[in-house]
């Protein structure tokens, strides 16, 4: 697939497709190499707690159909689905991340042990409901980030929040109170240019102080 780094084309260029060609693939070690890029993306106290399930086999979509019936069309069309979760227990990772870091040079052992002591401490305070919103709004970050890199692939992409939220992690052997679903990400290539939108006004969503 033709790649492109042109931003510009890249972020105007961008639509939700509700209809793509079923005979384009994505290769699994292209879809790795976009979600790899894509966890470039900030999180808080760089936790990473975006999680996916990329369902890309007839089998899947079959699961994944009565799940998400306002989107019919994307699911079964779409050269994949990525169901984008937030780990509830993604703190088990700390140590793990920051010894990566210590090993790469990234800080010394010192800072290492301050910071698992204060992330630690930071998030145990955290009701479960504030590290959720901190968690999705992490996970919303990758999957902007995702949605414009298979646009510099050469994909096309739609955000979805229409499904059965409350079913799609226990339907896929998940645990459903560990993975809270963010949205799914229908991507492979348009068969037509999708909508042209607008929007408001800058003056209308800026405020100056």
């Amino acid at each position: 697939m033709t790649q492109t780094n042109d931003f510009h084309e890249i972020m105007t260029g961008r639509r939700s497709i509700r209809n793509y060609d079923p005979n384009v693939t994505i290769s699994r070690e292209e879809m790795k190499e976009i979600l790899t890029k894509a966890a470039s993306a900030p999180s808080s106290v760089n936790l990473q707690p975006w999680r996916f399930l990329v369902i890309d086999t007839p089998e899947g979509k079959e699961t994944l159909t009565p799940l998400a019936k306002f989107n019919k069309t994307q699911v079964e069309t779409a050269s994949a689905v990525i169901a984008v979760f937030a780990d509830m227990q993604s703190t088990e990772y700390l140590d793990e991340i920051l010894t990566n870091a210590v090993e790469k040079g990234f800080m010394p052992a010192e800072v290492k042990d301050r910071q698992v002591q204060t992330i630690s401490g930071l998030l145990s305070g955290m009701s479960h409901e504030q590290l959720k919103e901190m968690n999705v709004i992490d996970a919303s970050l990758i999957s902007m980030q995702l949605m414009l890199l298979a646009r510099a692939y050469g994909y096309d992409t739609n955000p979805m929040g229409g499904y059965e939220k409350d079913q799609i992690a226990e339907a896929f052997g998940m645990d459903k109170e560990r993975y809270y679903p963010v949205m799914l990400l229908s991507i492979g290539k348009a068969v037509d240019e999708g909508y042209t939108s607008v929007r408001l006004d800058t003056d209308q969503i800026v405020e100056w102080r």
